[in-house]
């Protein structure tokens, strides 16, 4: 029998069915199972769990509320998200927001689950024996400063249960599967366990006193400045490698802090080292599978398109009126499956690292000006005020052209599409410092504030007040672009007054020759 209490919470019954037979086949005895996330917190107030996993979308409480109140009552148990591909990005967001410590995507593989679920216990275990240990320290050091008359046999007391919690302590540390080290504020290894040998492929006397940053290593961060930043709470670090000092194999990681002594001036930390090889193999799987198959989707649409296209101009004969509006609406909804199938495409594109910016030197306002004809008809069709507002016509920029233009088609596409009739929308284009401000603002309905957070998350659609029918990739791309860019995007709206997108990107002004200024 599998030690361990696991609660589960899933609106659907079906699903909390299954995992009922799953635990029960793997051997897990002392698991609860619920429909209703409230009715778990009541269960949660006079039960410690080891492990809690939740669906995200559930009626009246989603899955990051009740792990948010799952949180503040039992800080160090392991939560699990369950979540669909769509949201992934929330998912991530939440980690470090709520102490998450991991996210599956539906559906999920048995074998990955119970893994997880057996590495969460472990993990709850961990954490809160070092907890534990720590306070039993705390208490200890009181005690002999209030009996210090007697300190000499009160010393022989605290010495023989400190060593037998070491020695307990000891020996998790040392047969854990992760690697473990414990880290000063300034990323320099105090100690490390046998399995963070084992990964690094150095042993401890030669790991101790250098830095975690000479072996962890990522692209976007290290280590060391990261820990000056953590205080109290834990901290997940995605997309790490450490290379084997003896094989020379980068292996994928993800590293998790929490730190020892919160109440001490001289922050010391326990770092938890994953390794996640085959995790990011599904990962690539799965994604390879998902450009894969849009791609091959592309041929076949463009055929079924350009075959509506010669009936509706009639080289294969007259049609009659109800002809052409039933060939037109399967145009229409081939070309807007063709449009999702580009758009994940090219969200696959940035998300892999697979696309290369073309950049080169272009005027600013000639490009938005040809959007502008472009979508200028659809204007006049709700007699909506289309300006656009440039002091330097002359504006040359060093982008990709191709990228900006489709930032500045959904922008200004959006503006139109949310603009009621007879409403206004301005495009700005603005030169401060070299910096190119791009905005457009509209006198819509606006966004609620507590939409405005998700707007640039990927399958965003509207907003909670009203769905959109778009496919919720636009503005994720637009982000992506723009801050491969090394720019930024962002969002203001008031209820009822409108709304205003912008983006700026830094230092990409050229000046007469062609040179960045």
């Amino acid at each position: 029998m599998m030690k361990g209490k696991i609660v589960v919470v899933d609106d659907e019954k079906i699903v909390t069915s299954a995992f009922k037979t799953l635990l029960k086949v793997e051997g897990f005895q002392d698991s609860h199972f619920f429909n209703d996330p409230k009715e778990a917190l009541v269960f949660l107030q006079t039960n410690i769990p080891d492990v809690v996993i939740s669906d995200f979308l559930m009626p009246d409480m989603n899955g990051l509320e009740f792990l948010s109140e799952v949180n503040k009552l039992y800080p160090e148990v392991s939560k699990i998200l369950l979540t669909g591909y769509a949201d992934k990005e929330n998912a991530i967001k939440a980690i470090n927001e709520i102490g998450l410590y991991r996210y599956i995507e539906k559906p999920w593989n048995n074998d990955d689950l119970i893994i997880n679920i057996k590495n969460g216990i472990e993990r709850s275990y961990l954490l809160s024996e070092l907890r534990k240990k720590i306070s039993e320290l705390e208490i200890a050091k009181k005690e002999l400063e209030k009996y210090s008359h007697n300190l000499e046999q009160i010393v022989e007391e605290r010495t023989a249960d400190l060593r037998q919690s070491n020695a307990k302590l000891s020996g998790i540390v040392n047969y854990c599967a992760d690697g473990i080290v414990i880290l000063n504020e300034d990323g320099i290894i105090e100690q490390a366990n046998p399995s963070a040998e084992s990964l690094i492929g150095l042993i401890s006397s030669k790991l101790l006193n250098t830095s975690i940053d000479d072996y962890l290593f990522s692209k976007k961060t290290f280590i060391s400045k990261e820990l000056h930043k953590l205080e109290e709470s834990e901290l997940l670090l995605r997309d790490f490698y450490v290379k084997n000092s003896l094989t020379n194999i980068e292996v994928p990681v993800e590293v998790s802090f929490a730190r020892i002594n919160p109440d001490d001036e001289y922050k010391r930390f326990v770092g938890v080292i994953r390794d996640v090889t085959e995790q990011k193999k599904s990962d690539k799987l799965r994604d390879d599978f998902i450009a894969t198959l849009t791609h091959d989707l592309r041929t076949p649409l463009l055929a079924a398109i350009q075959t509506l296209t010669f009936f509706l101009d009639g080289a294969l004969g007259e049609l009659d009126e109800k002809q052409k509006l039933l060939l037109a609406t399967m145009q229409k909804s081939n070309q807007d499956l063709l449009g999702l199938v580009n758009a994940l495409l090219e969200v696959y594109k940035y998300d892999a690292e697979k696309l290369v910016l073309t950049k080169t030197n272009f005027n600013i306002y000639s490009l938005v000006e040809q959007v502008y004809r472009e979508l200028l008809s659809l204007a006049k069709s709700k007699n909506i005020e289309f300006i656009i507002d440039c002091e330097n016509k002359d504006l040359e920029i060093n982008a990709d052209r191709s990228e900006i233009r489709r930032v500045i088609c959904n922008l200004c596409g959006n503006a139109i599409n949310y603009t009621g009739e007879n409403g206004k929308v301005i495009v700005t284009i603005k030169n401060e410092d070299n910096d190119l401000i791009f905005s457009v603002s509209d006198n819509g309905s606006g966004i609620p504030a507590e939409d405005i957070p998700n707007m640039f998350q990927r399958f965003s659609q509207g907003t909670s007040k009203k769905r959109s029918t778009g496919t919720g990739l636009g503005l994720y791309l637009s982000r992506q672009i723009i801050e491969s860019h090394g720019g930024k995007i962002w969002l203001e709206s008031k209820l009822n007054k409108g709304s205003e997108f912008s983006f700026i990107l830094t230092d990409t002004v050229v000046d007469k020759k062609g040179a960045l200024v």
